[in-house]
């Protein structure tokens, strides 16, 4: 958060949004369904394409504010087990971007101690997609800051099926297929995720009031955050806005309010300690 706010300047939009947030109350790990760069190109009269490669600066804009803000975990929805649908000339396009970001923003990961982690199915990534993204999770396996999950070739459907089959794998080998039964850990531990925590804040652009298979076992409890705006024009204050909304939920996890099993979240515009802000305000 301290980082934050010393990369803004007083006096701007996102420095009173800063301000307002309580560093106490962040979400631990922030989900984002990366959507509308079909409709940013075609509003413009360009081919999606110029859609995908716009969207690679916002990108870029949210695993940085996600970093500085001291967040744990940041999962970004970057190619569905549905996107092969897609004409052929874009999807290749769609691995030549992921190719170029990865060399183009490496060193900006390691400088802000940032890992990359992919989920997905990945094994059916090309050759040399595979080597490069191999790489660059290889490279940064030692940070210890902000776990960027890049969600590739990845439906959430298919994560769990990977899991349940992870399992039975598992019990066949150790003899244990007759006694096997499964329960919500069980189930957890084998997912994609298992090394994080459950996505706090599910982020959507550009207004689809739908999940698009995303997440469905992790995000039973996350709280939802729909934005008009389309992903390329996604920026630092779109996500510190949606952030400060997240601290205005009340999470309750099925119970009620104020019981011991709640995670009240009944955050004002106001930081929870006004002299946290006064700290850090650059001199």
């Amino acid at each position: 958060m301290k980082a934050l706010l010393e990369a803004i300047e007083a006096g701007c939009e996102d420095w009173d949004l800063a301000q307002a947030i309580d560093p106490a109350r962040l979400p631990e790990h922030v989900a984002i369904i990366m959507d509308g760069n079909g409709r940013w190109a075609r509003r413009r009269r360009l081919p999606r394409i110029a859609g995908h490669q716009a969207g690679i600066a916002a990108v870029r804009s949210t695993v940085e504010t996600c970093a500085r803000l001291g967040l744990k975990v940041l999962t970004l929805y970057a190619f569905s087990v549905e996107n092969w649908k897609r004409p052929r000339v874009e999807v290749e396009t769609l691995w030549r971007l992921l190719r170029y970001y990865l060399r183009q923003e490496l060193p900006e990961l390691q400088k802000n101690d940032i890992r990359l982690q992919a989920i997905g199915r990945l094994d059916a990534l090309a050759p040399q997609v595979r080597r490069e993204l191999d790489a660059a999770v290889e490279a940064t396996s030692a940070n210890r800051g902000l776990v960027l999950n890049l969600a590739i070739n990845y439906g959430g459907r298919a994560e769990i099926v990977d899991a349940m089959n992870a399992v039975l794998d598992m019990a066949r080998l150790d003899g244990r297929l007759q006694s096997l039964k499964f329960d919500e850990d069980l189930i957890s531990t084998s997912l994609y995720t298992a090394s994080c925590p459950d996505p706090d804040l599910l982020i959507r652009t550009s207004g689809e009031m739908r999940i698009s298979n995303f997440l469905l076992w992790q995000i039973a409890y996350a709280e939802l955050y729909v934005t008009e705006t389309l992903w390329p024009d996604f920026s630092r204050t779109d996500l510190l806005r949606a952030v400060l909304e997240y601290q205005k939920r009340d999470r309750r996890y099925g119970g009620l309010s104020g019981s011991p099993d709640a995670a009240p979240i009944n955050g004002s515009a106001q930081s929870g300690d006004p002299s946290f802000v006064e700290a850090l305000r650059p001199s």
